[in-house]
């Protein structure tokens, strides 16, 4: 017993031996996994503070509105594991917020592996990174609910071998899509923004098609939209599935109305050694768009009427 008694206690100053720190932490409770933490949540509302880390695990949100928070932006990984085949994180609960996580190499056999895989609810992400993966943030349909993506880095998205297509970031017909100060690059395949959204807003972003591999349009507004693209940078690469569109609106039927939408104060060049002449905005809507003050390098055309 007395042997028993003396490994309680560190011989060094005879401080007693401390457990180790709680990897997630909600006020001052503290879940060995993150799963734990989302479930102790459940339909109520909390923060989940998240300490430095790669952690190869994921976690599904039913309800509730949960924030995921680093503790340190940038010191926080999750890779390589996504729950029910789709995200690190998968979201239906009333609203999330996720602040400083980086999400990497996250792949699933129907192509689609994400960071975020958002299904229901208000998102709001900041300051967090979404590397190497099949894609980024990946939504289902919410017409009464907001994404809104700020501050964040895009990179070697949007390969999928399936085939089927993956992107940087879809939205499917959420209410809105909300993305300022954002960098997208080095994509590796699809699209770098895709959404069906009625309503968005792209401000303030940098997209460097520089190194892409067979990506297509920066900006794809799939069904249409209102809203403003403005103050964003973009430059078309060499390695192009689709050259020949930069900003597409409805290309796939004008689902949405787009009558007004705003493009304006952009600045797009094309990278050393590109030889094609694409059009900044391709227009397949049917509807009058506002487009001004873009500064548009050689060889790049305004816009495009495409019916």
């Amino acid at each position: 017993m007395r042997f028993a008694a003396l490994l309680l206690t560190l011989t060094a100053g005879g401080a007693t031996a401390q457990a180790p720190a709680a990897r997630f932490v909600i006020g001052n409770q503290g879940f060995a996994t993150l799963q734990d933490a989302v479930s102790a949540i459940g339909d109520g509302e909390g923060t989940i503070h998240i300490a430095p880390g790669t952690y190869r695990e994921c976690a599904v949100q039913e309800a509730g509105r949960i924030a995921y928070v680093a503790d340190r932006p940038g010191s926080v990984t999750f890779q390589r594991v996504a729950c029910e085949d789709k995200a690190a994180l998968v979201l239906r609960g009333r609203a999330a917020r996720v602040e400083g996580i980086v999400f990497s190499h996250l792949e699933v056999e129907d192509g689609n592996g994400a960071g975020i895989r958002i299904e229901k609810g208000d998102l709001s992400v900041g300051r967090s990174m979404f590397l190497d993966s099949q894609s980024g943030i990946l939504s289902a349909e919410d017409p009464a609910s907001t994404i809104t993506v700020d501050h964040s880095t895009f990179a070697g998205l949007g390969n999928d071998p399936t085939g089927n297509g993956a992107h940087s970031i879809y939205v499917g017909a959420y209410g809105a899509l909300r993305v300022t100060a954002c960098r997208f690059e080095r994509g590796a395949g699809g699209h770098y923004v895709k959404t069906r959204s009625p309503r968005v807003e792209v401000v303030g972003n940098s997209f460097d098609d520089t190194r892409g591999h067979m990506t297509n349009y920066m900006i794809d507004l799939s069904n249409g939209a209102r809203g403003r693209i403005a103050e964003n940078v973009f430059v078309m690469g060499r390695d192009k599935d689709n050259h020949s569109v930069m900003i597409s609106v409805a290309p796939e039927g004008a689902n949405n109305d787009s009558t007004g939408l705003v493009v304006e104060r952009n600045r797009a060049t094309l990278a050393p050694g590109v030889t094609w002449q694409p059009v900044f905005v391709g227009n397949w809507s049917g509807e009058a768009l506002t487009i001004r003050d873009n500064a548009l390098g050689e060889g790049i055309e305004a816009t495009a009427r495409k019916w």
